[in-house]
């Protein structure tokens, strides 16, 4: 297959190891506000917080107030990690029965579910579930925050204040969903230019042009002073409600009071020597242990070659298998970019925070709430909308997740990595801590390493610079489709992480993401 990309272009990302805390994220400012925070004596936690609500505005099309997710917590300590869960649910005024079949296939978004009539559990206020970022932080902070809590969401209302710069990369976002963002005129107002994307200069110009999210500034200002469960119990979530069932939606004020965020114990198992921490329940969490557990009966060598890209692979379909049997998340890979945004933390202590956050679709229901400013999820979406299924839609039920944020450990190192990008998360989690636990990388070494995807359907996807002895192994074994590394569209998950290692902390983020960096407390940065 011909491609117009250059085959002698090489990207690479500096990685920096410090004795102070970093922190990596998908933007680099909503790693520069964490990365603030620490040089300002917060923990890990209040980096966290902020990098949470300024990535939300960084990238309102990867996550945000009104999205879900999940994280895992270390507390060095007690030595101990700890989850939560902030997934979003469904509505408990939702009836599945207004979800009717359309007869016509498969759906085209990130799940092979059968096409609903008019795309209700994907597009519009009918597709939005109940959101959990802002329970989720405000209760992390409740339990583990230093410092102020309006003082971790100042770096987000400033960003929102000033506007989203709208680059080149954000153009090309926000023109890939031009057509679905038109059908709802509050978010046409904010991401549109007369029905259509925002329009650059000219190709050689500056980016100059800015998102108008002074809305969602006030929104911010609003949950700064009053705190976490504004969101969910005063005006600021009854107006959120009154939005999405004035555009047909099933969110009611009573499912914003009555939702709260779940703490757990942590899904903690060996791998090879190793100890990883993940989400348990109804998050990737389990496929990953699955999948280390079957890489586990074949031996691997010093470096990874044939034999464990095969092992992995294997893994991670007999993985898929049992997910599928048991979770409900069924059928082929995704085809289309999922909306999610991952972020690690480490403080100077040894603390880590692994975060995923999500709207689930690029841009979710594509609907924005007048009153608040937020674009919202499509959690509904996350659901199979055939009835009698272990994951059929329901009223009340919780999202099953594919976010898989990680904690590890092996000998002197520590991590906390995670991922963007749907389905491909799990393959990318379960290769990288592999990389760490088997083969004693760094994280920069683990993050440039070329890597496969396997997300359930019959394919594997394969980085086309893999030695052709792995390829050729891979290919024995299943249909193999090999590919460049770019930045839009990814073809494999889009990771973020940090490391500790003998008291010295470094990070690092996707190599082709364009706006990911790892940021170190004093303000150096590892860049493109």
């Amino acid at each position: 297959m011909s491609v117009n990309l250059s085959r002698t272009a090489r990207t690479t990302k500096i990685v920096i190891e410090t004795e102070k805390g970093v922190v990596a994220a998908q933007h680099r400012l909503a790693a520069q506000a964490g990365a603030d925070v620490l040089e300002a004596g917060g923990d890990a936690v209040d980096a966290a917080i902020a990098t949470s609500f300024a990535i939300g505005v960084l990238e309102p099309w990867m996550s945000g107030p009104a999205g879900g997710g999940a994280l895992m917590l270390w507390r060095a300590d007690e030595a101990r990690a700890e989850a939560l869960n902030f997934g979003m649910c469904v509505p408990g005024a939702l009836d599945p029965a207004d979800y009717p079949l359309s007869g016509k296939g498969l759906a085209g978004d990130l799940f092979p579910w059968e096409e609903v009539v008019d795309n209700r559990n994907v597009q519009g206020a009918t597709a939005v579930a109940v959101p959990g970022v802002v329970d989720g932080m405000g209760q992390m902070h409740a339990r583990y925050g230093k410092m102020p809590w309006a003082d971790l969401l100042a770096p987000a209302i400033g960003f929102a204040r000033e506007g989203l710069l709208v680059d080149w990369y954000a153009a090309l976002v926000i023109a890939s969903t031009t057509r679905e963002l038109a059908m709802d005129a509050d978010a046409a107002a904010l991401f549109l230019e007369d029905g259509q994307w925002p329009k650059i200069s000219g190709w050689t110009a500056l980016a100059e042009q800015r998102l108008d999210q002074s809305r969602m500034a006030d929104t911010l200002q609003t949950l700064a002073r009053e705190g976490a469960r504004a969101f969910y119990d005063g005006d600021l979530g009854a107006a959120l409600a009154a939005d999405m069932q004035a555009k047909g939606g099933s969110l009611s004020h009573e499912d914003l009071r009555s939702y709260r965020a779940q703490f757990s114990e942590a899904l903690s198992f060996g791998y090879r020597g190793g100890q990883i921490h993940a989400v348990p329940g109804l998050t990737a969490g389990p496929t990953l242990r699955d999948a280390l557990h079957a890489m586990t009966q074949t031996g691997f060598g010093p470096e990874p070659d044939a034999t464990s890209f095969r092992a992995t692979a294997g893994g991670l379909f007999d993985a898929y298998a049992a997910r599928l049997q048991t979770m409900g998340d069924t059928g082929e890979a995704e085809t289309h970019p999922g909306c999610t945004t991952h972020f690690s933390v480490v403080d100077r202590h040894g603390n880590m925070v692994a975060q995923t956050q999500t709207l689930l679709s690029i841009f979710g229901s594509r609907v924005v709430s007048p009153s608040t400013g937020l674009l919202m999820n499509n959690g509904i979406m996350w659901f199979d909308p055939v009835p009698g299924r272990p994951n059929s839609l329901g009223a009340g039920k919780r999202c099953l997740m594919n976010v898989c944020p990680i904690l590890g450990e092996s000998g002197d190192t520590r991590f906390a990595f995670g991922a963007s990008g749907g389905r491909k998360i799990v393959s990318a989690m379960a290769q990288m801590a592999s990389f760490v636990v088997d083969f004693g990388m760094d994280v920069g070494q683990a993050f440039h390493q070329p890597r496969i995807d396997v997300s359930g359907g019959r394919t594997i996807v394969a980085d086309e610079t893999l030695p052709a002895p792995v390829i050729e192994a891979l290919a024995a074994d299943h249909p193999v489709i090999t590919t460049h590394r770019s930045p839009f569209p990814y073809a494999f998950a889009c990771p973020a992480g940090v490391m500790r290692r003998d008291g010295r902390n470094s990070g690092c983020t996707e190599i082709m993401s364009p706006w990911g960096d790892a940021i170190c407390e004093d303000n150096l940065t590892g860049t493109t």
